[in-house]
């Protein structure tokens, strides 16, 4: 990234965070790249909005599987929050949404966005597993850049199996995603579709786990 001509202060101020630093890139749209992260001993994963208040940080993993607004957060305040996301054994990068009725240009943004913080908790130390995301089809020619060959990535299920277009182009992209990446284990939240295959680590879902605790009261 060309930001050396603007000051840290201004880079700042922009939104966009490139006082963040400047990375390897992939791809025409110069996406951030993730380093691989090798099997790990398996984890309990929390959501970010458990974040804060969790007294077990040194045994969990922070996942990003919610809604966008509640960790909108790590982008508007990264360097306050890569602190906090520092003490957890492992965190996923942020799973800014990419649903099919986006526009190609903000998921392409959020897509970098994802890149960018990741890119960065790594260099502050942090052990960071990418988050994969695709939208339709014609993503697949950008929603890959950055993400590592081989290591462990994570893939959430929820809210793709409802219609059936959704359900085609999730298997799709989770295809795609073993031919290209080829990741030697998968952090798999919710329900695993028939048809996905590889070294599959399954972890229920936020939204499960919720409506399990709900039910317990």
């Amino acid at each position: 990234m060309e930001v050396n001509l603007l000051s840290l202060e201004a880079l700042s101020r922009n939104g966009h965070n490139l006082q963040l630093g400047e990375f390897e890139c992939a791809g025409p749209y110069q996406i951030p790249v993730i380093q691989p992260v090798p099997k790990m001993a398996k984890l309990r994963w929390i959501p970010f909005n458990s974040a804060k208040t969790d007294a077990l940080r040194g045994a969990h993993g922070v996942h990003f599987f919610i809604d966008d607004y509640l960790f909108e957060r790590c982008w508007n305040d990264p360097a306050r929050y890569a602190k906090l996301l520092s003490e957890f054994q492992a965190v996923l990068s942020p799973d800014f949404s990419m649903f099919t009725d986006y526009p190609p240009a903000v998921q392409i943004y959020n897509h970098w966005r994802k890149h960018i913080l990741a890119a960065y908790w790594q260099r502050m130390g942090l052990t960071v597993i990418p988050s994969i995301c695709w939208s339709d089809e014609k993503s697949f020619a950008w929603c890959f850049d950055g993400e590592p060959i081989g290591g462990t990535v994570a893939i959430s299920s929820v809210g793709t199996q409802k219609a059936p277009e959704a359900k085609r182009l999730f298997l799709l992209g989770y295809n795609e995603m073993l031919r290209l990446l080829c990741p030697s284990e998968i952090l798999f939240f919710g329900d695993v579709p028939e048809g996905c295959t590889g070294n599959i680590e399954w972890h229920t879902s936020f939204h499960s786990g919720l409506a399990h605790a709900q039910k317990k009261r």
